[in-house]
């Protein structure tokens, strides 16, 4: 059996395509796992669990357990220059642990699909911000324009589908003609507009609230629940546990840290997931919505703030395109990974394979 293995070998690491530089195998690292887990659904976590206790929770978490199993992810593609699958048969030749890596991409595949919907929604809101969709309007018609948007199947497909046709398009282009060209300029850019919007977020009336509620943790919130809300939020985010990072590590020069790389990729997935809490909750304070209402708050908060601000008609269509390149960026870190599985397992080109996904 473990003869088998091992004369089943894939492409060595020195022929499999590589990251042009480690910051760009960074920025695409770090744009895996930038997007709904950091936009759509920490604002909204930190709100039904309690705030600022929760966010102790979930650093610690990040430090003791998400960092940990991301470097190991990165190394595990980085020694092998294989996908999941094909680097625990290497690694554990004779054993059934390679399963493990057919059970990630199968729950890869579920992912994409969920994930593809709701980072369609981005591309709709781009649109609607584009053709003035908000102006004037409060956070009552802005909610009403999401339920009827969420409640209309024909449109909910048209974006997944959009979505996925756009991912589709960068993979079938490989690594440097196409991953990295998407997360090289956009990622910076949407760090400065995250941080634009918290400011002006933190000054609207009435933002103190929020703060509070945002950065005083309260023992009492603390329990059960609430770690391990926060534990399960630290490894969303990272986008770890099924093995679609080590598709990124395998890509990655064998001289090239690992160590800084995944504290670089850590510290920007956390700050971005905690400066939108600082645009989240002040805003939620001001136009008196609620914190914990559920992954709609970002679609229903962000157009309000546009819609009251000066020149919102400007940055909101700019969020909202910054928007979707972040969730753009993660979609096409989960099809790489599928993809990967039928190249290196399957033996099929990756045109064929990305198009089969």
């Amino acid at each position: 059996m473990s003869k088998e293995v091992s004369t089943a070998k894939v492409t060595p690491p020195g022929q499999r395509e590589q990251f042009g530089s480690r910051i760009a195998f960074v920025l695409a690292s770090m744009g895996g796992a930038i997007g709904l887990g950091n936009v759509w659904k920490f604002p909204y976590m930190v709100g039904r669990y309690g705030g600022a206790a929760f966010i102790v929770v979930y650093i610690i978490a990040l430090l003791v357990i998400g960092a940990p199993v991301l470097m190991t992810e990165f190394a595990i593609g980085r020694k092998t220059g294989t996908s999941y699958t094909s680097a625990l048969k290497q690694l554990l030749p004779g054993t059934k642990w390679y399963l493990l890596g057919i059970i990630g991409v199968i729950a890869l595949t579920l992912t994409l699909g969920f994930y593809g919907g709701i980072a369609g929604w981005t591309a709709a809101y781009l649109i609607k911000s584009v053709t003035g969709t908000f102006v004037g309007m409060d956070a009552a018609q802005v909610g009403g324009v999401f339920g009827e948007f969420i409640a209309d199947p024909v449109q909910v497909i048209f974006w997944l589908a959009f979505m996925l046709i756009i991912t589709t398009f960068v993979v079938v282009r490989g690594v440097k003609g196409g991953i990295e060209k998407v997360c090289n300029v956009p990622l910076p850019v949407l760090f400065v507009m995250i941080i634009f919007l918290a400011i002006r977020s933190v000054l609207l009336p009435g933002a103190g609230a929020g703060l509070e509620f945002y950065l005083m943790p309260k023992i009492e919130n603390l329990n059960g629940e609430t770690i391990v809300a926060g534990v399960g939020q630290a490894l969303f985010t990272l986008g770890v546990g099924a093995g679609n990072l080590v598709i990124y590590g395998s890509y990655l020069d064998r001289k090239k840290s690992l160590g800084s790389s995944t504290i670089m990729v850590g510290l920007g997935d956390t700050m971005a997931a905690i400066l939108f809490g600082f645009i989240i909750f002040p805003a939620c304070a001001s136009f008196g919505i609620e914190a914990g209402m559920g992954p709609p708050l970002v679609f229903i908060t962000l157009p309000t703030i546009f819609a009251q601000m000066k020149f919102g008609m400007l940055f909101s269509p700019i969020f909202f395109l910054l928007l979707f390149f972040a969730c753009l960026t993660s979609t096409i870190c989960i099809m790489e990974a599928i993809v990967g599985f039928f190249t290196d397992e399957l033996k099929i080109e990756r045109k064929k394979a990305t198009i089969i996904v």
